[in-house]
Formats: C-alpha cells, structure tokens, sequence
C-alpha cells in the first residue's frame, strides 16, 4: 500500500515514508471507528529506518478513501477543504455500504 499511496500523492523520495505510513493507519482507524469493517489490515513496521508494508488490504474502495486522507493530511495542501470534504463523503458510503458494514449484531 506504501508503494501506491506514494503513487497517488507523486512522491519519489523514502524520508515521508514513515509520516505517510501513520496517516494511512490513522486513517484506517477513522473509518473503522465510524463502523466500517474494512476487508483487510493496514500495518506497516518499521526497521533499520525503512518501512515494511504488511497491510492486506486489496479493495479499491478502501484504499481510495485511505489515500484521500492521506493526501488531506500530508504536509498542510491548499485544498485541504476540499479534500476533507472528499474523504467524508468517501467514508459516508462506505458506511452506509451493507458490504462495509455489520449492522445485525443485536436487532
């Protein structure tokens, strides 16, 4: 996921590689505080001052909405609002998306 999420924000260089990895873990844990079950992990740990990607997650969906975190959130942009809004949408259909979500525990 590192590799991708350095794709999506065009950035070559491996210093960010640690500050990217922790947005994409914050941004994890808002979506599954929202109540979004997402199909995978998303981990990464860090040795000898490199990073290891040990995140599982595939789905597309998930991913996009973890890389417009990132984006919003990666070293202050001018569109920040703009983004911001971007990602709360995304996340607004993931939880309202039945295949996101596990809202039969207890009704």
């Amino acid at each position: 996921m590192l590799t991708e999420c350095k794709k999506a924000l065009a950035i070559v260089a491996d210093v960010y590689d640690a500050e990217l990895c922790s947005l994409m873990e914050a941004a994890a844990k808002d979506l599954e505080i929202a109540g979004v079950i997402l199909p995978g992990t998303v981990s990464f740990a860090e040795a000898d001052g490199s990073m290891t990607d040990t995140s599982t997650l595939t789905d597309a969906l998930c991913k996009r909405a973890i890389f417009t975190y990132v984006r919003a959130n990666f070293r202050s942009p001018d569109d920040y609002e703009r983004l911001q809004a971007s990602y709360e949408l995304q996340k607004g259909q993931l939880m309202h998306a039945a295949e996101y979500t596990d809202y039969s525990g207890g009704a």
